[in-house]
């Protein structure tokens, strides 16, 4: 996983804050053991897409960027890998029947762990 990958999914998950300064170059790379040029390099590929720089200050996550970066991410696992897999299920002989049986089981299992499921109209407001 790439320094920039690593900062865009920390942003994304809410451990990086909008508005939070990031961690520095010379500490990610210390942490991570990597060289600095590789850590500011990632941090680089994210300014205007997350990270703005605030010269003498740092890198700092912008407004909205964990929505930004989370539309960004669904817009390409449903456009790379997921279609990737629909189409290689479909390639293998699975029907389009069992390929959504499929679908249903594993979003059952990501987002009901415990096995426990709430209709959409019992849940929160």
């Amino acid at each position: 996983m790439t320094v920039a990958d690593r900062l865009t999914e920390a942003i994304a998950e809410g451990l990086i804050v909008e508005g939070e300064r990031v961690p520095s170059t010379t500490g990610i790379a210390t942490t991570y053991q990597i060289n600095p040029a590789t850590v500011l390099k990632g941090m680089n590929l994210l300014a205007g897409r997350g990270l703005e720089k605030w010269r003498g200050l740092g890198m700092f996550a912008t407004d909205g960027a964990g929505r930004r970066i989370r539309d960004q991410c669904r817009k390409e696992l449903l456009a790379g890998r997921f279609q990737d897999l629909v189409e290689e299920a479909k390639a293998l002989g699975v029907s389009r029947k069992n390929r959504e049986a499929i679908m249903e089981t594993v979003c059952q299992r990501v987002w009901f762990p415990n096995g426990r499921h709430m209709l959409w109209s019992e849940g929160p407001g």
